[in-house]
């Protein structure tokens, strides 16, 4: 028994040791740009709250096409107040204690067209969420793409940095042997100070996108990104462009004014009401039923319901001119985003065919020249700052035109990245 219970200790311990080493594993694995969206479409309250105001509008549908709740009435009429009969409820041939039942009976259509309404604004709320997923979506991947590219300068920088401190330290060398001169190592030492004093920054924006992201998906602010995905296609179909997410929304809320439109026109026809009344009077007496029907009086339609009606179907015209002019809009960015991440791609490919070789070289020339002491090390240095410019800028254009392509490729919220419908 005792071998038993020493045999169940060890493998507990076993256990918890491979524990121990596969969760570090499992919280550094890198994070894709995909699954950084799908971590933020499961992970965002406004899409859940956008749901529940959906789920809400249709329970109201339901209810709005309801009867009204009937009406009960208890009522002591005709009671006296003086005299030898007075506060009697039975001696008084008028006086009576009635119970009656009102019900109000608007008709079927009207029933349905408040019904509808609700219903539009069910589907309203949905397209809203759409947009709101496929806005979402769109700054989640900026925010990768950001923290990427922050990642990218501080290495850039880094290797700079290497660099430059092999520079110092051959400098220095040569001055403790006589072949080189004091103004060379300073000028090493201040280009290592300048790069590391732009690492510093780089490496506090860094910290701050880092942030946004984490914030986006509830994960750690440090995990690894896994490798982008190619940004030189993209699965937009420009002919779908009219029916994006905030477009259909548009739609949608226009639909919305229509429902409303139909209830006004609705409200033209009154609702007529239907009454029972049992009276009962004194023994002597007989008891008594009544039975009665209410209509409103539209005495003033034209300047009342139909009024209301006018400024429903305006409302809906607003709309539709709001929705065809943002249309059209939204097509023309569309299309000159599409413009300019192709522009894009050709300028990174001008500048890594032509730019970046003759940068390459010209920090080799000129080190080459400074090595066989044809040219002081200020050309040096300007090469690599210009070489690091050139790094940075090419950096800073790869993360415009993946931007640009972000854009493009969440247009319309992917309804398979595990969003809850």
């Amino acid at each position: 028994m005792e071998h038993l219970s020493l045999f169940f200790a060890r493998a507990v311990l076993a256990f918890a040791g491979l524990l121990a080493l596969v969760t570090p594993v499992a919280a550094e694995e890198p994070l894709s740009l995909s699954a950084a969206v799908r971590s933020a479409l499961a992970h965002s309250r406004s899409l859940d709250a956008s749901s529940a105001a959906a789920q809400g509008a249709r329970e109201m549908a339901v209810a709005a096409a309801q009867r009204p709740d009937p009406v009960l009435r208890l009522s002591l009429d005709n009671l006296p107040v003086d005299g030898p009969d007075r506060f009697s409820v039975t001696r008084d041939f008028m006086t009576m204690r009635s119970i009656g039942l009102m019900q109000t009976l608007p008709n079927a259509d009207k029933r349905r067209a408040r019904g509808a309404r609700y219903e539009r604004e069910a589907d309203a709320a949905l397209s809203e969420r759409a947009q709101r997923a496929a806005t979402l979506q769109a700054e989640v991947a900026q925010a990768w793409l950001e923290r990427r590219l922050q990642e990218r300068r501080m290495q850039v920088l880094q290797d700079q940095i290497n660099e430059a401190r092999v520079l110092v330290q051959t400098t220095e060398a040569g001055l403790r042997g006589g072949r080189g001169s004091a103004a060379d190592a300073l000028g090493a030492r201040e280009a290592l100070a300048q790069l590391e004093q732009g690492l510093i920054g780089v490496q506090a924006e860094r910290a701050n996108a880092g942030l946004t992201l984490a914030r986006f998906t509830g994960g750690p602010r440090d995990q690894p990104l896994a490798d982008p995905p190619p940004f030189d296609r993209t699965a937009l179909d420009i002919t779908a462009v009219e029916r994006l997410p905030d477009l259909a929304a548009l739609q949608a809320r226009e639909a919305v004014a229509r429902a409303e439109a139909e209830v006004a026109r609705q409200d033209l026809k009154p609702d007529w009401s239907a009454e029972i009344m049992f009276s009962q009077r004194g023994s002597q007496f007989s008891n008594m039923v009544s039975i009665g029907v209410s209509v409103p009086l539209q005495w003033d339609k034209p300047q009342r319901q139909q009024r209301e009606l006018a400024a429903r179907l305006a409302r809906v015209n607003e709309l539709e001119a709001e929705r065809e002019e943002q249309t059209r809009e939204r097509v023309l960015q569309v299309q000159r985003w599409q413009q300019d991440w192709r522009a894009g791609l050709q300028r990174l490919a001008h500048l890594d065919a032509q730019r970046q070789p003759l940068a390459a070289q010209r920090v080799e020339v000129a080190l080459a020249a400074y090595r066989g002491g044809r040219e002081g090390l200020g050309a040096v240095l300007q090469a690599r700052r210009d070489a690091l410019s050139l790094a940075l800028e090419r950096l800073a254009l790869e993360r415009d035109t993946a931007g640009l392509w972000a854009q493009l490729e969440y247009l319309f919220p992917d309804t398979t990245a595990g969003v809850k419908p």
